[in-house]
């Protein structure tokens, strides 16, 4: 018990040591630079490039190679990217249709639509949602998971992976600091707060369904080997239709339906969550008759 506590916690300990490193260093940039963004979110940036530079000398310290990491050769790598990102639009795509057809989602009819415009978004909203996968996958399904996975039975890491996933979409903090009141000290009250948000009832509904998106594609990554390119590609494609999604819809909350969706983006929620655990359920008992 006392094992496996400690190695839930351990990554808990690297991001805390990140955001603290962040907040020293987003504090002399700020005076050094002036405040070209707000304070906060230079410390989530940096708290993000510091993740991503750890995974390098932490996969050295573990032993975890390229392929553990869940990178296969470029040309597969590719194709993967591609089946993950259809596997995205058939795991998802059905949600919004739902959504439309219970009136949660609303066209925008105050947008001036036009072939170009919707082009534009979608390509934009397509490179975004790629960067974020980057930038994620690696961490979460790379990274973190194998490293848990080394110590812990293949569900509980998942577990675990997962609900750091879902929780870090939760840490912020929607104070600003003016430039002349920073403090050394500053970045620190800012992180309580950041923490304390973890304890806000109203993100229970999203915090769910982000977790069993976390549990979605640590089952995919665990299923295949050196097969991280299908969880970016997944990833990507659903990050890329909620982009798009908040882009053409509004989110209609007076909807007698909208317990649905949660306030986080209009689709994260209930219906997510029951949506892809039916899917993790079908798999694991499509799983048990095939191999029966």
């Amino acid at each position: 018990m006392l094992r496996t506590l400690y190695y839930a916690l351990l990554p808990l300990l690297i991001l805390l040591i990140a955001i603290a490193l962040a907040c020293f260093i987003s504090y002399f940039v700020v005076l050094s630079f002036g405040e070209f963004v707000e304070f906060r979110k230079i410390i989530s940036k940096s708290t993000q490039i510091l993740l991503i530079l750890s995974i390098l000398p932490i996969s050295y310290y573990l032993k975890i190679n390229k392929a553990e990491l869940g990178f296969a050769s470029l040309p597969v790598f590719l194709k993967q990217l591609v089946l993950g990102f259809g596997l995205g639009l058939l795991t998802l795509l059905p949600v919004f249709i739902a959504l439309y057809l219970l009136g949660i989602n609303v066209l925008d009819d105050t947008q001036l639509w036009t072939t170009g415009w919707v082009i534009k978004n979608a390509i934009i909203s397509l490179l975004l949602a790629l960067l974020i996968s980057l930038i994620e996958e690696p961490l979460f399904r790379g990274l973190l998971l194998v490293s848990l996975q080394k110590k812990l039975p293949v569900m509980l890491a998942i577990l675990i992976s997962a609900g750091y996933y879902a929780a870090l979409h939760f840490i912020n903090s929607n104070t600003h600091i003016a430039t002349q009141d920073l403090k050394l000290y500053s970045g620190f009250t800012l992180l309580t707060e950041a923490f304390t948000n973890l304890l806000n009832p109203a993100i229970f509904s999203a915090f769910l369904a982000l977790l069993m998106v976390g549990i979605f594609l640590g089952v995919l990554r665990t299923q295949i080997k050196a097969s991280l390119g299908f969880c970016i590609g997944c990833h990507t494609c659903w990050v890329w239709q909620i982009k798009l999604n908040k882009t053409l819809f509004n989110t209609d909350f007076t909807s007698k339906y909208h317990y649905l969706v949660s306030s986080y983006d209009g689709v994260i929620g209930p219906l997510v969550t029951v949506w892809l655990l039916l899917a993790v359920i079908s798999y694991f008992i499509f799983r048990s008759l095939k191999k029966a």
